[in-house]
């Protein structure tokens, strides 16, 4: 009965390079007497494979190779038979010549597996010849491990030089693979963990060994050349640079330094405030300063920028817009009082945050200095009559106007608009998420809000306290203005007119 050794082959999870590299792997699977009884291909790489290889080794016994092996021993004996007659007959005469000679005692001890006797009498005396035994027990006239090997390596396929599988050389060698592995521990070299772990390189004869462990966890043996130096370091001597070299590299590096931007100067808190100009002066050195204005037309700018621009205190400049005759700013939910100065019109406001800003824009021949704006249609406290009937219904049952379509269609300025309502307690948001204030009238509150695309609408519900009674607010709905609906309170709620 035949005995098999089965190994498991794979290509690792990538596979191979090439067509030549997974061929070159096959047919050394076949000279190794292997056979593929199971191949599984993977569809989207035809290099890639994985499958199960045996070879026999003890072969079958039939009746059939038993009579060849018996006949080959005849054939043998008879031709021992005929060598021997040949000799006798070719060579008479130097046969009945030769003395006789008494026979070998030790003859055909070798056959039986013993040893011949060794003869210790001369031991003792140094003249006597050496021994050929002596040599043979000494190892002497076998070949070292590394010139074993070298017959068998082969090109590497991954990197320079030759290689050579642990488990090919103790199947050449008929030894297992862990007296292979012995040896390369005695010859110096080091067995690594992991295909990860960094080779550890023995020189022999010139060349460089190391052992490497590949994906599918096989031990290989490496050889290369050694890499011939082809220069050799020394240690430079520094040298430093003199006074007046270092003055002109350092001359050199301020000329192509690029000067900063006007914008990103840093104020120096210890340095003393810079004198600010006064009247139109200063007027004409902020406006190229101020940016255009998001909700009207004009420009705007915020003390905190201007302060920096001007290299003085945000208080300082304040002071100095009110001692031209603006007027200064107040909550952020008043309307602005516009100061004329020329042709343009001029006054301070602060934002949500609390921060204070300076507007200007062209000033309108039915503007009065000095006091709020407001449409000249409505009054403030009845424009909520004259834009109620303007607004359309929303899905939630609310009303809803853009404040721009409002004053389109009032024939009115946006900023008339917005002092209108401003006027009769509503609040331009700064954000679209802003808590808004709430105004009374006819039974409805208004109120301004921001959508997500920075429109101003005006909004419009019908009050769910009329009679100031507290009640627990309602949760928020969507409307068309593209904002929810804050809850409505009725302490927020600024009766209008």
């Amino acid at each position: 009965m035949a005995v098999w050794e089965y190994k498991v082959i794979s290509s690792g999870k990538g596979g191979f390079a090439t067509p030549a590299l997974l061929e070159s792997f096959l047919n050394q699977l076949g000279t190794e007497e292997w056979e593929i009884v199971e191949f599984r291909g993977q569809p989207d790489n035809p290099l890639a494979f994985s499958g199960l290889a045996r070879r026999p080794t003890q072969r079958d016994w039939t009746l059939g190779d038993a009579a060849a092996a018996a006949a080959r021993v005849e054939a043998e004996k008879l031709r021992v038979e005929f060598e021997e007659k040949f000799r006798s007959a070719t060579a008479p005469a130097a046969a009945a010549a030769a003395p006789a000679e008494a026979p070998d005692p030790e003859a055909g001890r070798e056959v039986d597996g013993l040893r011949r006797l060794r003869d210790t009498e001369r031991d003792s005396d140094p003249d006597a010849p050496e021994d050929d035994w002596d040599k043979l027990e000494s190892g002497d006239e076998l070949p070292t491990f590394f010139e074993a090997m070298r017959p068998h390596l082969r090109r590497n396929q991954r990197g320079p030089g030759l290689s050579a599988g642990v488990d090919y050389l103790a199947k050449k060698w008929d030894i297992t693979e862990a007296e292979v592995v012995g040896a390369l521990k005695e010859c110096g070299l080091e067995i690594p963990e992991d295909e990860d772990a960094k080779p550890v390189y023995v020189d022999y004869d010139g060349d460089l060994y190391w052992v490497n462990v590949n994906r599918r966890g096989e031990l290989w043996v490496n050889t290369k050349e050694k890499t011939r130096p082809v220069f050799r370091t020394v240690q430079a001597a520094r040298v430093e640079p003199e006074e007046g070299a270092a003055a002109d590299a350092a001359a050199g590096r301020e000329e192509r330094a690029p000067k900063p931007r006007r914008e990103k100067e840093a104020v120096d808190p210890l340095a003393p405030p810079a004198p600010l100009p006064e009247g139109p002066a200063l007027l004409d050195r902020i406006r190229p300063l101020m940016r255009k204005n998001r909700r009207e037309a004009g420009g705007s700018g915020s003390m905190s920028f201007l302060s920096r621009a001007l290299k003085c205190s945000e208080a300082a400049l304040v002071d100095a817009f009110v001692a031209m005759g603006l007027s200064a700013p107040g909550p952020a939910d008043h309307p602005p009082i516009l100061t004329e100065i020329g042709a343009e019109s001029w006054w301070l406001n602060k934002d949500s945050r609390g921060g204070i800003w300076i507007n200007a824009r062209e000033r309108r021949a039915d503007e009065a200095a000095g006091a709020p704006q407001a449409p000249e249609g409505p009054a403030p406290g009845n424009v909520f009559a004259a834009v109620r009937l303007l607004m359309k219904e929303t899905k939630t049952g609310a009303v809803a106007a853009p404040v721009d379509r409002l004053a389109a269609e009032l024939g009115k300025p946006v900023g008339e608009m917005l002092g209108a309502l401003t006027s009769s307690g509503l609040r331009v948001p700064e954000k679209a998420r802003e808590k808004p204030v709430f105004a009374e009238h006819a039974g409805e509150i208004f109120w301004l809000n921001l959508n997500g695309k920075g429109e101003l609408w005006l909004n419009a519900k019908a009050s769910k306290y009329p009679d100031g009674k507290e009640g627990r607010p309602h949760s928020k709905k969507k409307d068309d203005s593209g904002e929810g609906a804050p809850p409505e309170s009725p302490a927020e709620a600024v009766p209008a007119g």
